[in-house]
C-alpha cells in the first residue's frame, strides 16, 4: 500500500534502538545474545517537511533534525486519529520549528 503523504502531515516513525537500559517508551523489547545489551523500538512523532520524488520524504524531529525515509519503510506510518488527540503537543513542537 503506497502512503499518501504531504508536507505538514503528522507521522509516527518506528526507530530500532539499542542500549543498555531502555527507557519507558520502548517496544518489543529483546536481550542481545550476551545479555549486555537490548534492541528495541521507540515511536517518533515526527512532521512531514517535504517530499523527494514519489519514492522518498524529508521528516523533521522534535528538535529540528531532518531524516530523510523511504516512502516504502513499513515502520513510517501516518498518526490514526487518536494518535493525533493524544501526542499533539509533540506534533505541534515540532510544527512550530517549522514556521520558524
Amino acid at each position: 500500500m503506497e502512503k499518501q503523504l504531504k508536507p505538514g502531515d503528522w507521522v509516527i516513525y518506528r526507530k530500532q534502538k539499542r542500549s543498555t537500559s531502555p527507557g519507558p517508551r520502548a517496544k518489543l523489547v529483546s536481550a542481545a545474545p550476551q545479555g549486555e545489551t537490548y534492541t528495541y523500538m521507540v515511536d517518533k512523532f515526527w512532521v512531514v517537511k517535504q517530499l523527494q520524488g514519489d519514492k522518498q520524504v524529508v521528516l523533521v524531529t522534535r528538535t529540528g533534525k531532518q531524516h530523510t525515509v523511504d516512502l516504502s519503510t513499513p515502520n513510517l506510518r501516518p498518526a490514526r486519529w487518536w494518535e493525533r488527540w493524544i501526542y499533539r503537543d509533540r506534533f505541534r513542537e515540532t510544527e512550530l520549528l517549522l514556521e520558524k
